[in-house]
């Protein structure tokens, strides 16, 4: 699936000057947030199974970035670092809320407890939301929050004018059977009324999306779509599912041929295996209708005449979901998936559009994160906007004129957690072509060249103890700089207790 790219001369990308967007009206701006998508799941990144003909058409319009990394494996502090600009580490939020160790407690099979994380966002951080209010934006929020068990940590209490459908999940509940209940209504969430008789969440809430455009189309608008989809439980309409079911069985892939059957850095036990090929038809069949659901959003822009001065950014919060919890999707060529510090878990797409602004067509291999849509958002929003010391994340666009930048740049992840799908306490950075993990078990170091090795194959540690020694440096002195919690021996661990992966909702 994957090819080589290779690197556009950065003034090639974009073609306004700082300045510029003040001339105007203030552009709108659409961030559209995709939920356990993987690097490979939309076909402009090398699927040949799922079809994302909008997305593409997008990213063919727009910029398409192949080395965009989400900041964390799982979605909430990936989350709370987009809201924020700042790495998560530095909110408390290091883990999806509540996370598997809640209260401190640890598996005997777990050889470490992690430190607790935050349950929340706090209300004093500012969120993107907040600043585009100050700037006399319209704010609204549809789908997926998971950045607060109470509702006073909700999305209405962080910025945003509206809230529809976000709350304490991280994914639809209530699910009765594959046509009610989870993505179809009653959806028993309380800030989205049920609606009719089979309605379908994905596509109940990008009506809510377009009606808010319809209503605002006279004024500036931030507006969040953070899809459920394609988060479990798999459900999609019974029409899709068949297009795919047919289509699986003219690819001819067999059972067999579908997962990995060992492998030394993974242990398959009770459940924990690899997806290698992707032919999910229920997860094809979400991918699909989230596509077309995002092309009516786009189509309405135009429709409106909104097109020509609106700022769409597509992204996910963390890598596919591979290796556990029925492994519907494979990030291949990437390594692993959701819950590992693996280009599987944390590289994930990002599209960015913006007529007239962005060359069509480009591609950068600039490597960029989740903390830059802060400051990115907030630039074109307001071409005075100054970061301050505290946000981490750089605006893109300014990056991509740097041709620096790819060397530069170092990129830092800290996820102290054991994951539902089989991943470990760690910490990574990346700079230029590498990549070093720290793992927390045993003290390990293992150092990739991603660029080169973008499977993670070959672990260059041993033969680069010189690099190993600066970039451990640099990820200790980056720890020591935001505090980072990390965990301690589990003093109930047993190691003759079989491991069971979770089936817990992240």
């Amino acid at each position: 699936m994957y090819r080589n790219f290779i690197v556009l001369l950065p003034l090639l990308f974009v073609q306004y000057t700082l300045g510029a967007q003040s001339k105007g009206k203030q552009p709108n701006v659409i961030v559209i947030l995709a939920d356990d998508l993987g690097w490979a799941d939309l076909s402009s990144y090398g699927s040949t199974f799922y079809e994302t003909p909008n997305l593409d058409k997008l990213a063919s319009n727009g910029i398409r970035f192949t080395q965009n990394y989400a900041t964390c494996p799982v979605c909430s502090p990936t989350r709370a670092s987009m809201m924020t600009g700042k790495y998560a580490v530095k909110t408390g939020v290091t883990d999806w809320i509540k996370g598997r160790q809640e209260d401190g407690k640890a598996m005997p099979y777990e050889k470490l407890i992690a430190q607790p994380t935050a349950y929340q966002l706090a209300l004093q951080e500012k969120t993107i939301a907040e600043y585009a209010l100050e700037n006399n934006y319209k704010t609204f929020f549809a789908g997926k929050w998971h950045l607060g068990e109470e509702e006073k940590y909700w999305p209405q209490y962080q910025g945003f004018q509206t809230n529809i459908g976000g709350w304490s999940k991280g994914s639809p509940t209530g699910r009765i059977n594959d046509t009610t209940g989870g993505f179809f209504t009653p959806y028993k969430n309380p800030t989205l009324p049920d609606g009719p008789t089979g309605e379908y969440l994905t596509d109940r809430l990008s009506n809510e999306c377009l009606s808010f455009i319809e209503r605002n189309q006279q004024t500036p608008f931030f507006l969040m779509y953070s899809l459920y989809a394609v988060h479990n439980p798999l459900q999609a309409p019974a029409a899709l599912i068949k297009k795919y079911q047919a289509k699986q069985k003219e690819l001819g892939i067999q059972n067999k041929d579908r997962f990995a059957k060992d492998e030394d850095w993974m242990k398959y036990e009770n459940g924990w295996r690899r997806r290698l090929v992707q032919d999910n038809p229920v997860y094809a069949a979400m991918i699909e209708n989230m596509d077309w659901n995002i092309g009516r959003m786009l189509e309405k822009l135009k429709q409106l005449n909104l097109d020509d001065n609106t700022l769409v950014i597509f992204t996910s919060d963390n890598g596919g979901l591979s290796t556990a919890e029925g492994s519907p999707t494979t990030n291949g060529p990437l390594r692993a998936g959701k819950g590992w510090l693996y280009e599987g878990g944390i590289r994930v797409p990002l599209i960015m559009y913006w007529k007239g602004k962005i060359i069509a067509g480009s591609t950068s291999d600039l490597p960029v994160t989740t903390a830059d849509l802060f400051p990115t958002i907030a630039k074109a929003i307001n071409e005075k906007y100054r970061k301050e010391k505290s946000i981490d994340g750089e605006n893109i666009l300014q990056l991509l004129n740097k041709p620096q930048a790819y060397q530069n740049r170092k990129l830092y992840w800290h996820y102290p957690h054991y994951s539902n799908q089989g991943g470990k306490p760690g910490s990574a950075i990346r700079e230029g072509n590498y990549k070093l993990i720290y793992n927390y078990e045993d003290e390990s170091v293992e150092l990739y060249d991603v660029v080169n090795d973008i499977a993670e194959k070959k672990n260059i540690a041993s033969a680069n103890q010189k690099l190993v020694n600066q970039l451990r440096k640099k990820l200790q002195k980056w720890q020591r700089e935001t505090n980072a919690l990390t965990p301690y021996k589990n003093p109930g661990y047993n190691p003759s207790v079989v491991v069971s992966p979770t089936t817990g909702h992240q």
